[in-house]
C-alpha cells in the first residue's frame, strides 16, 4: 500500500500544471486542497476510483499511485482538450492505472462502475443520484456541494454510502468551479449557474438572488444589481477576508429567501440581502453597501451580522449537515443543507463591532 506522503512526494505537480511541451493550464486546483481531498477519500490499494474533473491530470496521477496496479482510476472531463493533454502526460510518465474519458460528469461513468471511491473537482447543482448509484456499499465520495442556490456558496463534503444511502461524514471550507455542460475557458468570472443578471460593461458585474422564482423576467435582479453598483449608503464593518467562508456558511444555515450574492466589476464579491425594492451586501473587504441608509435589506444584513458574531464566527465543521432528497429533472439527488447547533454559545454583544457610517461613494 502506498503511503499518502510517499504519493504526494512521488507525483510532481509542475509536470502536470506547467508541462514543458504542453504548457501551463488554468484548469488546476491548489495542490494542498487536492491533497486534503485525496486524504479524506481514503483510497486503498486495489480500489476503483471515479474522478469527475480531470483538470491538469495531477490529481488523477495521485489517485493512480494510491490505487496501485490492482486498482483503476476512471477520470472524466467535459473537455476533450484536457483529456488529451492528461492522457499524453500520463503516458509520458508511465502512469498506466488510469483511463481518461470525455464525458458529462453529472452522469458519472456507468460503463466502468461500480467504484469504491469518487471525487469531484467541480461543483454540481447538488449531489447527483448517479454518483451515489455507482458507488459500492461502504464506499466514499468527496465533493464540493452547494449549501444555497448561489455561486461559490459550497463546502467540501465527505460522504459515505451504505445500502445505497448517502450520509454526510464531514464538511470543510472550500469550493471548486461549477460543473458545466460544455467546455468553457473561464467558469469563475461569470458562473454558468444561478446568475440572475449580468452587466458586462465595462467589466462584468453579476447578481444571484434566492428569490428568482418571484422574478421571472430578472427585472428585480437587474434593479438590485444597479442599486449595489450605485449605492446610496456605505459603512465600514471590519475585517472579513479571514472569516469569509464562515460568513458564507452561516448565512446559508439555512438560507433566507432574500440571501443574495454579487460580483462588482470583476473586482470584489459580496453577500447580503436583496428584495425587489432594496439591497444591501457586505463585501469581502468588510465594506457594507446599501441602496439607502434606512434600507430594509440593510436592517436584515445587520441582524445577520449580529447573529454571526454571537455564534462566534463558526467554522464550517461547526454546523450540522444533512442531505435532503431533490427530484429535480435536470439533476436528481441530494441537496446539502446546514443547521446551526442548538447549543451554540453566543459571544458577548459587547464584542460585536459596530458599523461606522461613511459617505456615499460613486460607483
Amino acid at each position: 500500500m502506498t503511503d499518502l506522503n510517499e504519493a504526494f512526494g512521488a507525483v510532481p505537480v509542475l509536470a502536470y500544471t506547467d508541462h514543458e511541451r504542453y504548457g501551463p493550464t488554468v484548469h488546476r486546483s491548489v495542490p494542498e486542497w487536492i491533497q486534503r481531498e485525496v486524504t479524506s477519500l481514503r483510497v486503498q490499494a486495489g480500489h476503483r476510483v471515479l474522478e469527475i474533473g480531470t483538470g491538469s491530470g495531477y490529481s488523477g496521477a495521485l489517485l493512480a499511485r494510491l490505487c496501485g496496479p490492482r486498482g483503476r482510476v476512471t477520470s472524466i472531463d467535459i473537455s476533450e482538450e484536457l483529456i488529451n493533454r492528461a492522457r499524453a502526460i500520463h503516458a509520458e510518465r508511465g502512469v498506466t492505472e488510469i483511463d481518461c474519458h470525455v464525458a458529462d460528469g453529472l452522469a458519472g461513468f456507468p460503463t466502468a462502475a461500480p467504484f469504491d471511491r469518487a471525487v469531484g473537482w467541480c461543483t454540481p447543482p447538488r449531489l447527483p443520484r448517479t454518483w451515489v448509484e455507482q458507488i459500492t456499499d461502504g464506499g466514499r465520495i468527496v465533493a464540493s456541494l452547494p449549501i444555497a442556490p448561489l455561486p461559490s456558496t459550497a463546502l467540501i463534503t465527505t460522504i459515505t454510502v451504505d445500502a445505497g444511502q448517502p450520509r454526510v461524514q464531514a464538511v470543510v471550507g472550500g469550493v471548486y468551479a461549477q460543473s458545466t455542460p460544455a467546455p468553457v475557458d473561464d467558469a469563475v468570472t461569470v458562473p454558468g449557474r444561478w446568475v440572475d443578471y449580468c452587466d458586462r460593461q465595462p467589466d462584468p458585474s453579476w447578481i444571484a438572488i434566492s428569490w428568482r422564482t418571484e422574478d421571472p423576467h430578472n427585472s428585480g435582479a437587474r434593479a438590485a444589481l444597479d442599486r449595489l453598483l450605485n449605492p446610496g449608503h456605505t459603512e465600514t464593518y471590519g475585517d472579513m477576508e479571514a472569516d469569509w467562508r464562515s460568513w458564507s456558511a452561516h448565512t446559508a444555515a439555512p438560507p433566507d429567501p432574500g440571501l443574495s450574492m454579487v460580483s462588482l466589476r470583476n473586482q470584489i464579491r459580496g453577500i447580503g440581502h436583496t428584495t425587489a425594492t432594496s439591497a444591501a451586501v457586505i463585501l469581502t473587504d468588510g465594506t457594507i453597501i446599501a441602496d439607502t441608509p434606512d434600507s430594509a435589506s440593510l436592517t436584515v444584513l445587520r441582524e445577520w451580522l449580529i447573529l454571526w458574531q454571537q455564534a462566534g464566527r463558526p467554522t464550517a465543521d461547526s454546523f450540522i449537515p444533512r442531505l435532503v432528497p431533490n427530484t429535480s429533472i435536470d439533476c436528481p439527488g441530494g441537496d446539502l443543507q446546514l443547521a446551526v447547533p442548538a447549543d451554540a454559545v453566543p459571544a458577548s454583544r459587547a464584542a460585536i463591532p459596530q458599523p461606522r457610517a461613511g459617505r456615499v461613494e460613486p460607483a
